[in-house]
């Protein structure tokens, strides 16, 4: 099984630029209930992955910053805590299997490191239970 199996392709995922404000990453953040959201470059490339608590530090840690000027300040400013690693669209099962754990969503990369998408932790866990023939006796089977 591959990546490309379980890819939401980049036009179904929710990301933002890594030039973009702090502003449009709280808005959007919460308009989708999302904590964490990928970033790209002007060329494509996978930037990173900023989360609410990468927000909330430098809303702490900044002097004078609050909500309200919040849209001057750049991702590109903003430390990132955790770091999401990608993986190729030629990895194994094995690898998102690993990544998974520690990460809610497997950010996916083509060979010139362009971001084509994202699996989530939820299809890589519905996977495993079928696979193990468990999803039948799971009492939150959709």
């Amino acid at each position: 099984m591959n990546v490309a199996f379980f890819l939401i392709p980049k036009q179904d995922v929710i990301y933002l630029k890594i030039n973009s404000t702090m502003r449009q990453a709280i808005e959007k953040m919460e308009f989708h209930r999302y904590s964490a959201i990928p970033l790209i470059d002007d060329q494509g490339c996978y930037r990173g992955t900023i989360t609410e608590g990468d927000l909330l530090w430098k809303l702490k840690n900044t002097p004078g910053l609050n909500f309200q000027n919040t849209h001057s300040i750049r991702l590109t400013e903003i430390e990132q805590h955790i770091q999401n690693y990608p993986v190729s669209i030629s990895s194994r099962m094995e690898d998102l299997i690993s990544r998974a754990v520690e990460q809610n969503f497997i950010p996916v990369v083509d060979d010139q490191k362009i971001f084509i998408g994202i699996v989530r932790r939820r299809e890589i866990l519905e996977y495993c239970t079928k696979a193990l023939g468990m999803l039948e006796s799971l009492p939150f089977k959709d």
